[in-house]
């Protein structure tokens, strides 16, 4: 969300803005139709950056949200399933080809910065401080120090033993792994080099 406006990746739909002034009637505003599959969307100012699968990242103006207009893309190496937003990067969880991390700092010029080839498959990352934390499938979690967005260097990992880290988010010291068929994984990372489980949740059915 962002200002009145809920920006939702809608898979083969694409990008849909929803007026949510009124949260007891929320309207659609605009869409923009992406030429993958929306899995993922960060926004940032006055652009939307979405995960589209196999057609990479696309950057979409929304200063007028009615009326969404491609910035530009870039055509990532694997699929892009996830990304988030930090200074003037863009950070994608790209399933096989792991993470991948783009200069914004022009969004009508992305450019690539590095990778990070994880050891499962990137489905989700979250930033916090200078680590990017990446939910990487089979391989659970991955802890990433990304001080110097050039040469990302792997810190740790914590294995969520399920069959899959497809969500992740972070706050504070504890990261949120939604680790599929095994529940929800709380993670005490105030060490990142030693993360250590807090809590763990087991609801019936998935959790993504």
């Amino acid at each position: 969300m962002s200002g009145a406006y809920a920006y939702v990746a809608d898979g083969s739909a694409g990008l849909q803005i929803i007026d949510i002034s009124n949260p007891a009637a929320p309207t659609l505003a605009g869409t923009y139709e992406t030429s993958g599959n929306a899995y993922g969307i960060y926004v940032s100012g006055a652009y939307a950056y979405v995960a589209d699968g196999n057609a990479g990242l696309h950057i979409i103006n929304i200063s007028n949200p009615a009326a969404p207009t491609l910035a530009n893309t870039y055509d990532t190496s694997g699929e892009a399933f996830g990304v988030y937003i930090a200074d003037a990067y863009a950070y994608v969880a790209d399933l096989d080809a792991g993470l991948h991390i783009i200069d914004i700092s022009n969004p009508a010029a992305p450019t690539l910065a590095s990778t990070y080839d994880t050891s499962g498959g990137a489905y989700g990352v979250s930033i916090s401080g200078a680590y990017a934390y990446v939910a990487d499938g089979y391989a659970g979690l991955h802890i990433i120090d990304i001080s110097n967005p050039i040469t990302p260097i792997l810190v740790s990992t914590f294995d969520t033993i399920g069959a899959g880290a497809f969500g992740i988010y972070v706050s504070g010291v504890y990261a949120y792994v939604a680790d599929w068929n095994t529940g929800l994984y709380i993670i005490d990372i105030s060490n990142p080099a030693a993360p250590i489980r807090k809590r763990y949740h087991h609801p019936v059915g998935a959790v993504l």
